[in-house]
Formats: C-alpha cells, structure tokens, sequence
C-alpha cells in the first residue's frame, strides 16, 4: 500500500497548493469547434497528454458518435507526487471549460480524469474551495454557475477515496463533485481498486479500468447524457 501511496500521491493537495504554483492557461480556441470535446486529466506518473484511460475513453466515445466530431483536450498539469502542483491541473481544466463555453458555445463538453486526475476532474466542479484553504495564484473561486450549462457529462474512474486521501496527506480537502454537475456524473471504480475503493487490495486493479470494460461503460453513460436519454450507471462495477 505504501508503494500504492507513492505512485497516486495525487490530487489530494489540488485546491490547497502553496503560492507559487504555475498557472497555465488555456489557448483560446481556433475554428471550427467541435460538436463534443473531452477534457481529460491523466493519472500520476503517465506521460503528458490524457493517459491510457482517457485514450480509451475518447476511443470508445468516438466509436459511438460517428456523426459527430470528438476532440480531447489534455489537461496540462506535472501528474507527480508534488501535492501543490494538482492545482495547475485544476486550474488549467477550469479554464479550458470556460474558455470552451466562451468560445464554442455549442460545443458539449466532456469533463474527465484518472486516479489524481479524477480528482482534479471533480475538484473544478466544486461549488466552493473548502473553508479554510487559500487558493494559488490563478484558482480564484468555482466555474461560473452558467457554465454547467455547457458540460453535458463528467466521467471518474479510480477517484481517490477520503480514507485514501487521508492515509497519503492528512487534512487534505474532501472530493465533492458539486451540485449542477453531480446528476450528469459517472463515478465508477473497481471494487478490487485500493485507491478508490476502502475494501481493495489489488494495486493491479487501479490500471484496469479500459480492460474491464468500465471506460465503455462511462461512455454509454455520456452518450446518453449527449443524446437526451441519460440512464442510470452502476458506478462501482469490475465487469
């Protein structure tokens, strides 16, 4: 477990990082936009971009909307160990939302992440920063209420558990998917999963979420939500 802890040390520090954290801002978008863009936050330690979970994601939602365009939108953040540097992350995926709901206003947007990712993934729709933490420099309160509007769906796989959290940083803020988003949000983790679920002791299980079919899963779920006929999801599955 203490090899588990290191490996997801996560975005347990996203919205109570220290001053000095880099903010980076989304580029504004260029035509045309969309029909639906994805943004997706990888999980600790994998490379630049949105990760195999997210890539599997995006597959599985481009397979059921031949019709429509699908563009995925990695969110810039380091994914490593140093709690502070989750709040790029929050930051970055604030505001590539907002800027998207700007600039492309009929774009549906897809908010998702991975392991730290799925919490920084739920930490941008929190109705408020917790009491008693002081945001970095570029985090300056929640997304606009309007902008739910524009986000059809959020999808979480292996989101870290409070028990989780707690046993890797103690204090660390609680995960809250917040009130316009938490009926048109998908959560799924494997029971088997450690970090997401309090009875898990299989470390191999949190990197199974696309082979256990649970990345088609969240996109039916999405679709759903996409076409007028959101249905319900059993959001701790193993398949």
């Amino acid at each position: 477990m203490k090899q588990m802890g290191r490996w997801l040390a996560a975005g347990a520090g996203a919205v109570a990082a220290a001053a000095g954290t880099p903010v980076v801002a989304a580029p504004a978008y260029a035509a045309p936009c969309p029909d639906v863009e994805v943004v997706f936050a990888r999980g600790t330690f994998e490379p630049p971009g949105i990760g195999a979970t997210g890539q599997a994601f995006v597959d599985a939602l481009r397979a059921r909307l031949p019709d429509r365009s699908v563009q995925d939108y990695a969110v810039n953040y380091p994914a490593s160990l140093d709690f502070a540097t989750a709040a790029a992350g929050v930051i970055d995926a604030s505001n590539r939302v907002m800027t998207t709901a700007a600039n492309c206003p009929d774009t549906e947007t897809v908010v998702g992440g991975f392991s730290q990712g799925a919490a920084v993934a739920a930490y941008i729709t929190a109705d408020a920063i917790p009491e008693g933490y002081t945001p970095p420099p570029g985090m300056t309160g929640p997304m606009p209420a309007e902008v739910a509007d524009h986000v059809a769906a959020v999808a979480l796989f292996g989101k870290p558990s409070s028990g989780f959290l707690q046993m890797i940083y103690t204090g660390a803020p609680p995960i809250t998917v917040g009130s316009r988003y938490e009926s048109k949000t998908v959560d799924l983790c494997i029971p088997e999963d450690p970090v997401c679920s309090p009875g898990g002791g299989d470390n191999g299980a949190h990197g199974a979420y696309a082979v256990r079919g649970l990345t088609d899963q969240a996109a039916d779920y999405v679709v759903a939500e996409l076409t007028g006929n959101p249905q319900p999801v059993d959001q701790a599955a193993g398949g």
